[in-house]
């Protein structure tokens, strides 16, 4: 089936196994089928097994294609955090080595001056309701030089041949908080083949996955969780896959119930917003016909996630890793009532570890996290070995988190090393004072972070976004805080932002909000 308009079709009508945008589906056939157009086109300009694909897109139907068509011919797709600038996309397309970059023609006009010297451009126009959602202009501009359209490109070959029938590969940048992002390349051949069965058995098992899923993804694909979702249930288990253009709360209880969607990715920024909709609008929509809701990428305030298990029942679970090492530990709601705050246990087939410089910690005793998930295939970071090995200890490998493990196995994660404030030679972690601010009405986002002190080192700041027309003041928040945790906890300083610098994936940029105040006391972070 091809495109077809979902408003067209009658009530009680339901799609099946295809992607669905602002009401336009696409079916998996006819995905694989302008995919293996595409591959043909790559393989025409010299992409081989190895090589790297960009992509430069929001949520939509050529994300697919484009993903699909780079693992046709064993190809790599790199996603590309669209939010950067024209130097950071530049730098990402030049480490990949991508030969073609595929981009929505609004993101195109942003960095077309920077994309580097022999690089392919394939333009997708952007679609209207995206342009809308992010305010941007209409998607006329003229195509440059020897750029070209997309559709009109691909369905210019015939479909190829010999296709490559291995799940999409990909190299996700990650965040890049300190210093430029490092590509994340698994290595071919070295994963246990013995254990990646039991692997996938548990990634599927913690992220909800089963056959003919049906499910909306409302954070963008380039982030390294959204995309294994949402391509994985689109190909791999010939599920139903709603695209939001941008994420919007009473739209996807909408989505959930207009399609009977079954599962979802969510991260806790999308809980805290969802769950800030007056009552009587959660209310108007009927959910039951979710199963399971997962979510990772940030810690998650005990008091929301066990709001989000009271309005919606025992069907949120939660995974911890990270692109480099993928899934090594998850709970579901039963176990987390059990132990408030824990990520879960690690998964049968992951080892994980706490140590500091001496070695492994005590249980109950914090540390910096390490871990392997078994039967995954190793990575290396694309150019940059060296920084892979510095991660790595006694075959193990950090992300830079910070945690323990109490006497039941359960991993629970205090904060990042490079987060954790020292003052006074007492370690404090911002996320337990980030959970404090949230529980105080009118507090929409917030960051707490260390800044320069004669005396103690470090004192404890807190950068705060206030729900519009609501008005809290810095002595009422540092009450907040005094009276329910120590006082050392409390915020020396407060300051107030319109918007804070939150990745969609719910990731923090502290650096940006650190930054001055160590560059004015003349000394580096």
């Amino acid at each position: 089936m091809d495109a077809v308009d979902q408003a067209n079709f009658a009530p009680g009508q339901t799609l099946r196994s295809g992607v669905l945008r602002d009401d336009t589906f696409v079916s998996l056939e006819e995905l694989n089928g302008r995919a293996l157009r595409a591959a043909s086109g790559l393989r025409a300009m010299g992409v081989r097994p190895g090589d790297a694909v960009a992509l430069l897109l929001r949520n939509d139907h050529e994300f697919f294609e484009a993903v699909f068509a780079a693992s046709a011919v064993g190809a790599a797709s790199v996603p590309i955090n669209w939010h950067g600038s024209a130097r950071e996309v530049s730098y990402v397309l030049a480490d990949s080595g991508a030969q073609v970059v595929v981009a929505h023609t609004d993101l195109l006009a942003k960095v077309r001056g920077a994309v580097p010297r022999g690089v392919t451009v394939l333009a997708v126009a952007t679609p209207a309701s995206i342009a809308e959602a992010y305010d941007v202009a209409p998607s006329d501009t003229p195509l440059v030089g020897d750029e070209r359209e997309w559709s009109s490109w691909r369905d210019g070959f015939a479909p190829l041949k010999g296709a490559l029938v291995e799940p999409p590969s990909s190299m996700i940048y990650t965040s890049g908080t300190t210093g430029h992002p490092k590509g994340v390349r698994r290595i071919t051949g070295t994963g246990d083949p013995v254990g990646v069965g039991d692997y996938y058995a548990d990634v599927f098992r913690v992220f909800g996955f089963w056959p003919e899923m049906r499910t909306v993804i409302p954070g963008p694909m380039y982030h390294s969780a959204p995309y294994v979702y949402a391509t994985t249930a689109a190909r791999t288990l010939n599920g139903f896959v709603v695209l939001q253009d941008r994420f919007d709360p009473e739209q996807l209880l909408a989505l959930v119930q207009r399609h009977a969607i079954d599962s979802l990715y969510l991260v806790p920024t999308m809980f805290i917003r969802l769950l800030r909709l007056p009552r009587e609008v959660r209310d108007r929509y009927d959910l039951t016909s979710l199963k399971n809701i997962s979510h990772t990428a940030a810690p998650c305030p005990p008091e929301v996630k066990l709001a989000m298990i009271e309005w919606l029942g025992p069907i949120v679970s939660e995974f911890y890793g990270s692109t480099e090492t993928g899934l090594v530990a998850g709970c579901d709601s039963e176990e987390w009532l059990a132990h408030p705050g824990t990520v879960g246990r690690a998964l049968a087939t992951a080892t994980i570890a706490v140590m500091d410089d001496s070695g492994p910690v005590p249980v109950g005793q914090a540390g910096e996290i390490f871990m392997r998930a078994g039967g995954l295939s190793d990575f290396t970071y694309q150019g940059k070995p060296q920084s892979r090995a510095e991660i790595e200890r006694e075959g193990l490998i950090t992300c830079g988190d910070v945690g323990y493990v109490d006497g039941e196995g359960f991993l629970y994660v205090c904060d990042r090393v490079r987060d954790m404030i020292i003052s006074g030679g007492v370690n404090i972690y911002p996320v337990e004072i980030e959970a404090c601010l949230l529980e105080l009405d009118g507090i929409a986002d917030c960051a707490v972070f260390g800044i320069p002190d004669d005396e103690f080192g470090e004192a404890i700041a807190a950068a705060v976004q206030l729900i519009p027309h609501v008005a809290v003041t810095s002595v009422e928040i540092q009450d907040h805080v005094r009276v329910r945790l120590a006082s050392f906890k409390v915020p020396k300083v407060i300051e107030f932002h319109e918007a804070l610098p939150r990745e969609d994936s719910g990731k923090m940029f502290k650096r940006k909000l650190r930054a001055p105040y160590w560059e004015q006391a003349g000394r580096s972070i």
